[in-house]
């Protein structure tokens, strides 16, 4: 895994953005897969000024959801889909019909599992990841087999605590649907971000701790194209003075 380290969260996400915009002009056709929550919300939002600027294109890129909750109405703005939708997908020229979601909703959840994975079909060029507090990928959570595929799980109570964050009301989901560590681990590079003081030890644990599906971040020190991109509060370095 190489360590890619910024003075601040404003620099982070501005070189992280201008990096994914190499990435798009090299490949137009990008197959990417993104998660949602508060991590990358200043990178698509640097992302989207870059469209907008007429830098890069979205058009014949194919974005997919990294993970959706379950319980929540099809439209809730806690919905993964629905925050990637606000702070990026409207933003960007992308295609309604190169946006892969999940419907968690599905009356049978196994075959919306497989659908997805077909969607998947030869996997993605890149993916972006947050971390979870648990090391958790996604929301495959601690234990999570490498072969894993799309799939249900149960969220940790870490996982849960965090969505109370950004969702829209008391009730917050404790399941949820996956792309699987295969997907993840078996894309051609993946770029794991962390910002802020809060996942400097998790970040720790991820770089020297024992390399174990129990901490599934660690687990992309095996894989041959993987980045670490963090700001110094989430790297454990002090404050620079004012």
């Amino acid at each position: 895994m190489k360590l890619q380290q910024f003075d601040s969260e404003i620099a982070w996400a501005d070189q992280i953005a201008r990096r994914w915009c190499e990435r798009l002009q090299a490949n137009p056709r990008l197959r990417l897969c993104l998660p949602a929550g508060h991590t990358p919300v200043r990178v698509f939002a640097a992302m989207a000024k870059f469209v907008a600027q007429g830098q890069v294109s979205f058009r014949e890129a194919e974005v997919f959801t990294l993970d959706e909750y379950g319980g929540l109405p099809a439209g809730d703005l806690g919905r993964c889909a629905q925050q990637l939708r606000r702070g990026l997908i409207d933003q960007i020229d992308l295609p309604p019909e190169r946006f892969y979601f999940f419907d968690p909703g599905a009356e049978n959840l196994e075959a919306e599992c497989r659908r997805y994975d077909r969607a998947i079909g030869r996997g993605f060029d890149l993916t972006l990841l947050g971390v979870g507090l648990n090391g958790h990928l996604g929301m495959n959570e601690p234990g999570t087999p490498t072969d894993a595929t799309t799939h249900r799980v149960t969220l940790h109570g870490t996982t849960v605590a965090a969505a109370r964050e950004y969702l829209t009301h008391e009730q917050v989901p404790t399941w949820g649907v996956t792309v699987g560590l295969k997907h993840l681990l078996t894309a051609k590079e993946v770029w794991l971000l962390a910002c802020g003081a809060g996942k400097a030890e998790i970040i720790q644990r991820t770089l020297k701790g024992e390399i174990t599906p129990d901490v599934p971040a660690s687990l992309l020190r095996t894989h041959p194209n993987s980045f670490l991109f963090l700001d110094a509060a989430a790297a454990g370095l002090p404050a620079e003075p004012v």
